[in-house]
């Protein structure tokens, strides 16, 4: 008899096996990792096949193990809350859980990191089951297709492209991605840019790449010079009281700060992040430590408090 062997991530052991191995599908990545090991390895004939092995692959694993589970929850008998989601309904969710991974990264605890990556895998992968069910793509779609972009994109590791430093990686990528847009109408350096990306982290991207392109000040003194502008631009109209004008005034105030972070090689997001991180723990510091109402304190106490809070923050 022909004995059929389900082989996973331990596929590696297949040198032990008896000889030939037949695979159910030449196109699975084992085909070639197997091959490559020098294993006998041949597509399944459609009949005569002799007596030994059949290798089949079966999507076996954790992953896949969470991708089933996405398709129960959706599926007949299913849970309703999962079923009554769709695409739009999920988006602060995704952002939630995103956060939420940032938030672990900060605490620098690798078991709270597991967890919340786990959380915002789960975002995709409904995501793609859903799409899934509504015959449209899978989540072996979209993993497939970021493959492909990666080693499109990457002809420095995947090809014989030569790149001196990380600036002109991202010269290649830009230059990739446009072509792959279409030669007739090259996309904008700005395009890709999400307009739902929050308002710091998108003055930042839109900020590296209009760099990238040549448009950019020659020194940092220069961008400092703008900042000055910008800042006498805002007391005007703050003079003139025009609500219009102010609030144009402080955008254009904070986009030139945000060239300035990036002159000085910090993230503006993550800086903002990590600032109010440190102002929340002293303002709850405060008030941990307050005789009385925050709201009642003085000027000088409420400085103290601030103080306080501050060395106690910089020795723990």
């Amino acid at each position: 008899m022909v004995r059929l062997v389900h082989i996973d991530d331990g596929w590696q052991a297949a040198p032990d096996l008896p000889q030939p191995i037949y695979h159910s599908d030449p196109s699975h990545p084992s085909f070639g990792q197997l091959q490559g090991r020098g294993i006998r390895i041949h597509p399944l004939p459609e009949e005569g096949i002799a007596e030994g092995i059949i290798l089949i692959p079966s999507q076996r694993g954790p992953l896949y193990d969470l991708v089933n589970v996405v398709d129960r929850l959706l599926g007949p008998g299913g849970c309703p809350w999962d079923q009554e989601q769709t695409h739009e309904s999920l988006k602060r969710h995704l952002l939630e859980e995103a956060y939420e991974v940032l938030e672990a990264i900060d605490s620098g605890e690798a078991e709270a990191l597991r967890e919340e990556l786990g959380d915002l895998i789960l975002q995709p992968v409904m995501h793609a089951q859903m799409a899934k069910r509504d015959g449209r793509f899978s989540i072996d779609d979209v993993a497939q297709c970021i493959v492909d972009k990666l080693i499109r994109r990457h002809p420095h590791v995947f090809g014989d492209t030569l790149v001196a430093d990380a600036d002109e990686v991202l010269e290649n990528w830009d230059r990739i991605k446009q072509k792959e847009k279409g030669e007739a109408a090259p996309a904008s350096i700005l395009a890709g840019v999400p307009r739902g990306m929050a308002s710091l982290l998108r003055a930042f991207e839109i900020s590296k790449r209009a760099a990238r392109s040549g448009f950019e000040w020659p020194e940092i003194e220069a961008v400092f010079d703008k900042l000055r502008e910008e800042e006498e631009e805002l007391r005007e109209a703050l003079e003139a009281k025009d609500e219009a004008a102010i609030a144009s005034e402080v955008g254009d105030l904070l986009f030139t700060m945000v060239n300035i972070a990036r002159w000085a090689g910090v993230e503006p997001e993550e800086a903002l992040r990590q600032m109010l991180n440190r102002f929340a723990a002293r303002f709850m510091a405060m008030e941990a430590a307050a005789q009385r109402p925050l709201r009642d304190l003085t000027a000088e106490e409420w400085n103290d408090l601030w103080t306080e809070a501050k060395l106690a923050q910089a020795k723990g």
